[in-house]
């Protein structure tokens, strides 16, 4: 294992997220590659983002994530932001990084969930063709 990317946004797991992923990053020698990505409004399609969830609340979160890992040992750490829907931006990424493992944090089940079924992990899950490790 050569190249982690962590999908990675502020939430309950995220520290466990990071932690896993600095165990695993510091075993193996692996450079990591965090993302996140800002969802679109869906009404517009490739319109606007949420203002509620600014691209730059992502940036900030993959640069204070960045912070942590390298606090942690982790030497090597890259940060891509994007604006669009969040699966496919995780997938896309992952493939034109060549990583070896998708490291992201279980879904919370909120009350969107149980509204709006499949989730992002679920896609993330079914579209790409490495290895994804969910982290509880």
């Amino acid at each position: 294992m050569k190249h982690i990317l962590v999908a990675y946004e502020e939430r309950p797991v995220a520290r466990h997220v990071l932690e896993r992923t600095a165990e695993l990053a510091k075993a193996f020698g692996a450079k990591v590659t965090a993302t996140s990505i800002a969802p679109v409004m869906h009404a517009v399609r490739a319109g606007p983002y949420d203002p509620t969830d600014p691209p730059s609340r992502h940036e900030q979160e993959l640069l204070d994530a960045r912070a942590w890992l390298t606090e942690h040992g982790v030497t090597e750490v890259e940060i891509v932001t994007a604006l669009g829907e969040p699966a496919r931006g995780i997938v896309d990424v992952a493939k034109s990084k060549d990583v070896d493992l998708i490291v992201m944090g279980a879904h919370d089940g909120g009350a969107l969930s149980r509204i709006f079924p499949g989730s992002t992990t679920d896609e993330i899950v079914h579209r790409t063709p490495v290895d994804v490790l969910i982290v509880h």
